[in-house]
């Protein structure tokens, strides 16, 4: 089987999910406005891509003609309807990505005739600026069409493949976890502002202080207490206010958030 390249993109359902995908798209030059295809009902709220020279429609079966890659960003409640009103118009050849969380491969295999490769991809809302870490699997397939779509999202951040009974757990750590930290954040610049700082300057320290952070371990490969040990000094400050987060339930709380969000998955 011939796999399709990164020539053409379908977005299917271009909601919130489907949008940052395309603004991602845009904003990497992975592709052209022109070889990005984008469906939804309200067709209105996708103008600013259509004045870009994105193809807009409300028809599916007009992206599946138009592009041999078909990422699927409907609500889970709705993919099973949609899968199965564009199954006519798939072909051998097509690469079908579900970023729905919960539906399984094999139902989207079956509601999709098994015309399409079938895999399933978690990014999370920072793949608008290239900057998502997306969780990819596969059950078998093509080696050729898995390749394109670790590329696919490779050039939208950084991509891994993951067993697919992960893909909920991927969901709680990497898209769900964009708004733990952007919680921390906040609060780190509340805190900045009682300590201080106008809101404007304690965003800007909160937020490049978290970006410096994240880019030393992702650069160094390292493990967080190795950068934390750097920083804690004997009867310094720094220990002093991490043993007093410790004390009022920080790493504690977040920890049972994480495994309530991954339970309210389940």
């Amino acid at each position: 089987m011939t796999s399709p390249s990164l020539s053409h993109i379908a977005l299917i359902g271009a909601g919130n999910l489907g949008q940052a995908l395309a603004e991602g798209l845009l904003h990497r030059r992975i592709l052209p406005a022109s070889s990005i295809c984008m469906t939804r009902h309200r067709t209105s709220l996708l103008e600013p891509f259509a004045r870009q020279g994105v193809m807009v429609t409300e028809d599916n079966h007009v992206a599946c003609r138009h592009a041999g890659i078909l990422l699927l960003a409907v609500k889970p409640f709705k993919v099973r309807e949609v899968v199965q009103e564009m199954a006519p118009s798939l072909r051998p050849g097509h690469i079908l990505v579900s970023v729905a969380t919960g539906v399984p491969m094999n139902d989207l295999r079956q509601w999709s005739g098994g015309k399409a490769e079938v895999f399933r991809a978690m990014p999370n809302t920072a793949v608008s600026i290239g900057e998502s870490l997306t969780c990819i699997a596969r059950d078998g397939g093509d080696d050729s069409a898995f390749q394109t779509v670790h590329e696919l999202f490779d050039r939208l951040g950084r991509a891994v493949e993951i067993p697919e009974e992960l893909m909920n757990a991927a969901t709680v750590l990497g898209a769900c976890g964009v708004a733990y930290a952007l919680r921390f954040i906040r609060a780190m610049v509340q805190g900045g502002i009682e300590i201080g700082f106008d809101a404007q300057t304690a965003a800007l320290i909160a937020n490049q202080t978290v970006r410096g952070a994240a880019t030393i371990l992702l650069d160094g490969n390292l493990h967080p207490e190795a950068e934390i040990d750097k920083v804690t000094t004997p009867k310094g400050c720094t220990i002093a206010g991490l043993n007093e987060m410790e004390h009022q339930g920080f790493s504690s709380s977040l920890i049972k958030g994480i495994t309530t969000s991954y339970e309210k998955i389940a």
